[in-house]
């Protein structure tokens, strides 16, 4: 049984003034495996004063200087990667497929950062004036729990890398790998105050933060209600806001493609990550003409697809992180079949073989429309919706039938075709017949999917404010 019973401020390891203790579970077999004590509102104003004091001198640092920073933090990481994989088995239930990337990808991120700071131009002549972007101040950076670490560092590094100081609100469910990565950050030695780390509830630490005065920025991973309330929380002192929230998206699989051939694609986008992705493809538009093949080619491949023990090398899928995630999937497999969708395969329960841990049968619903909720909201689970499509006008239409716009599939043979039809989808990423990542690009949503990116020159820049400054 892990106690973590301390936060990082200012540099130090200290113990929270917050008396909360919050239980954290193997989802794999449901046992109690450790506990966090949670930060509050005092431990929040502690956390920003430090940021704020070590602002001035970290927003004056020289390019080197934050790079020198960086390389620390990278090499810090690096040597935690497999203290970070088993915690990530343990404490979510990635299987070995998503697990060992989940470990290299905090490392990574970092990498990331220093190649974009090396390049990145501070300033710029506009005319006869000369511009200057300027870090905005102390960032709020609060984290979700199906890439915690990941999150972490790539916020982290983007923000030191602007300029800017931070506090981290990381969620309370992954506090096995945050407690990893603040010893790797501790161990980096970067200056006090620079990053603080207070382990706490969104309804109390989280609030906090959105509320501060000293706050200028948050950037937030996690659900649309709560983006659109951290949004409301700040907008009294005008916060920036970088917002990467939910998606329902869709997989566009074309009237010419070889459906053995791309199936394996469709799969690995809609049950990435457990299905407890916010880019997992998860609704699947098929040519109404060939709707059956597809469904055939679907169930023979979804035999495959293995439900179970995270270290089982053959496991393909996951537990869900909690028992309230769990049954928030359960609800949606008997509301697809309530709503009139047919049951292609998997459904409710279990998977056979599993008597405990938060499992859950990959399952497709077929004849489905795209006005049900199953094809609406976000499950965030292995569930996916097929729904046909009688021309390319109505698949596009479809696509974009949703409330969110964070990431789209086209499958096909004719890349061209596949290439037009991707520009006309409403999401901030499309792929097409690819799952590829491209660090360098910016990533984020449309509508409810978010508010501005992250990642490359665009994520530092979101940590930035334009200067004019001009000479007589």
């Amino acid at each position: 049984m892990q106690r973590i019973e301390q936060i990082y401020i200012n540099g130090e390891f200290v113990t929270p003034h917050g008396r909360e203790w919050f239980d954290l579970y193997n989802p794999s077999t449901e046992q109690k495996i450790g506990q966090v004590r949670l930060g509050d509102e005092e431990d929040v104003r502690l956390a920003v004063a430090a940021a704020k004091a070590a602002f001035p001198a970290w927003s004056r640092t020289t390019r080197q200087e934050r790079l020198a920073a960086l390389h620390r933090m990278h090499k810090e990481v690096s040597a935690r990667e497999d203290a970070l994989l088993e915690a990530i088995v343990t404490e979510y239930g990635a299987p070995a497929v998503r697990s060992r990337w989940m470990a290299t990808y905090p490392a990574d991120t970092i990498a990331q950062a220093i190649a974009v700071l090396e390049s990145f131009q501070f300033e710029e002549q506009a005319g006869a004036a000369q511009v200057i972007l300027t870090p905005v101040g102390v960032a709020a950076l609060i984290t979700p729990w199906n890439s915690d670490a990941g999150f972490i560092c790539n916020k982290l590094a983007t923000a030191l890398a602007a300029g800017c100081t931070a506090v981290i609100k990381p969620s309370e469910m992954s506090a096995m790998q945050t407690q990893i990565v603040a010893e790797a950050l501790h161990a980096a030695d970067l200056p006090a105050g620079v990053f603080n780390i207070v382990n706490g509830s969104g309804a109390e630490a989280g609030e906090a933060l959105a509320r501060h005065p000293d706050v200028a920025k948050i950037s937030f991973t996690g659900s649309s209600a709560v983006g659109q309330h951290l949004v409301a929380a700040g907008a009294a002192t005008l916060k920036r806001v970088t917002l990467e929230l939910g998606g329902k998206s869709p997989t566009l699989v074309l009237d010419d493609a070889d459906f053995s051939a791309v199936m394996p694609l469709v799969l690995q986008a809609g049950f990435m990550n457990s299905g407890q992705a916010c880019v997992a493809g998860t609704r699947i538009l098929v040519p109404r003409h060939r709707l059956a093949e597809f469904e055939q080619a679907a169930v023979e491949a979804l035999a495959h697809i293995k439900s179970g023990d995270p270290r089982d090398a053959d496991t393909d899928v996951g537990p869900m992180v909690s028992a309230k995630q769990w049954e928030r999937v359960q609800g949606y497999i008997r509301l697809g079949t309530e709503e009139g969708a047919r049951l292609l395969a998997g459904g409710a329960g279990r998977p056979d073989g599993l008597s405990a841990g938060w499992f859950v049968k990959p399952t497709i619903f077929t004849d489905a429309r795209n006005d049900m909720r199953i094809a609406q909201e976000e499950i965030f689970g292995p569930v996916l919706t097929l729904i046909a499509y009688d021309d390319e006008a109505q698949a596009i239409a479809i696509a974009n039938d949703t409330s969110y716009g964070l990431s789209a599939m086209v499958l096909g043979k004719d890349v061209d075709r596949c290439q037009r039809l991707a520009r006309q989808i409403d999401a901030g990423r499309v792929l097409v017949n690819t799952l590829a990542h491209e660090p360098r690009a910016p990533f984020g949503g449309f509508k409810r999917s978010g508010l501005g990116r992250e990642m490359g020159k665009w994520g530092i820049s979101a940590y930035l404010e334009p200067k004019t400054l001009m000479v007589g």
